[in-house]
């Protein structure tokens, strides 16, 4: 990633675009049964602008839109506290009851032992789903205030069919004033399921790629398929990813493509690591073996932020690549999407710090 822009003038050093939904968490309770919830703010790609900001210190926006009405402005209040610029949000009138437009809800419980994660979205109609091109002056974004960064991703797109155009339009502008594209593959079976299901996002996704530089994620969501993941060694995953991301770089020309390794033994015992291909080479983080989850959401759009700084910074590809690790593996020891850990604690983690209390 050799041509990232130098920090000058620009407004942020990266804009998301994608939904920011209202996180219903039970705790160690189940969402059909608990009678109480914990509220954060989530979406794939604020993640990963949040985890920019708030853990890292670079500067970043949100482009998302929220409907004008208490639910809306909670969201509002959570994204004050992750520090992510909100100028770019776009209101959208409430009309007393959400026939029009609503802002969408995530109820997700942590899983145990045996017992999977489960998330239930209820986003349909939303604010976010609803835009479409020329919503957005993408050349204001990139051009008049710029960005050295724009990342989307397969989330986002899979929304409404207006969202892949809307992501294809902020591209194709990011290219104009040279900002670096990112884009997470994410494929969600929920979103998709009625709109063509896993051939329908293969095939959005196959017409965004040409404007991607960096491309994460689960590749099969780009028609690039592996035999079944969680079985084997890591080290094993690995090598047979290197052969697809090869095949994926020469037809798609990408500058990177990365992506987080894992195999989930139990819910909340997972091996960890990530592998990342940039500069003709190949280069793989730490693995932490046995690492104990509290909860997994949002780890790989945390190795994202992690990957994206490293870039930002001018680190070399080994040195981002476990940034990106270290700060997933961290945000599973935390609830909510989002990572509540400092850069201090990325660093110590690659360092190898015990995890004794700190006084």
């Amino acid at each position: 990633m050799k041509t990232i822009e130098p920090k000058s003038g620009g407004r942020w050093d990266l804009v998301s675009l994608g939904e920011v939904m209202l996180r219903f968490d039970p705790g160690d309770k189940r969402v059909s049964t608990t009678r109480s919830f914990d509220v954060y703010e989530g979406g794939g790609e604020y993640n990963v602008a949040r985890g920019l900001k708030r853990c890292f210190g670079l500067n970043a926006a949100i482009v998302t839109a929220l409907v004008d009405n208490a639910i809306g402005h909670l969201v509002q209040d959570l994204i004050y506290q992750g520090g992510v610029d909100q100028s770019l949000i776009r209101w959208v009138e409430f009309d007393g009851l959400g026939r029009t437009a609503r802002n969408g809800l995530n109820f997700t419980e942590r899983g145990f032992g045996v017992r999977a994660a489960l998330g239930c979205s209820d986003r349909g109609h939303t604010a976010s789903s609803q835009l479409k091109p020329g919503d957005v002056d993408w050349d204001a974004v990139f051009g008049t205030h710029g960005s050295r960064w724009f990342h989307t991703g397969g989330i986002f797109c899979g929304l409404s069919d207006t969202t892949p155009e809307v992501a294809l339009e902020a591209m194709q502008a990011a290219k104009r004033h040279g900002t670096v594209v990112s884009y997470d593959l994410n494929y969600r079976d929920s979103l998709w399921r009625s709109r063509g299901g896993k051939k329908r996002a293969e095939q959005v996704n196959r017409r965004l790629a040409p404007f991607v530089d960096v491309i994460f994620g689960d590749f099969s969501a780009l028609g690039f398929e592996m035999t079944t993941r969680s079985e084997r060694p890591l080290q094993v995953l690995a090598e047979e990813l290197k052969e697809l991301i090869l095949a994926m770089v020469k037809e798609f020309k990408f500058k990177a493509a990365a992506t987080t390794l894992r195999k989930a033994k139990t819910a909340t015992i997972n091996d960890f690591g990530a592998l990342c291909y940039g500069d003709g080479n190949f280069y793989q983080a730490t693995t932490r073996s046995d690492l104990q989850v509290f909860d997994c959401v949002g780890a790989g759009d945390a190795f994202a932020a992690g990957l994206i700084y490293g870039f930002l910074t001018g680190r070399e590809p080994q040195a981002s690549v476990e940034l990106g690790a270290a700060h997933g593996a961290l945000t599973m020891t935390t609830p909510g999407d989002n990572s509540m850990v400092t850069m201090r604690e990325v660093l110590q983690l690659i360092e190898g710090a015990e995890a004794g209390i700190a006084r």
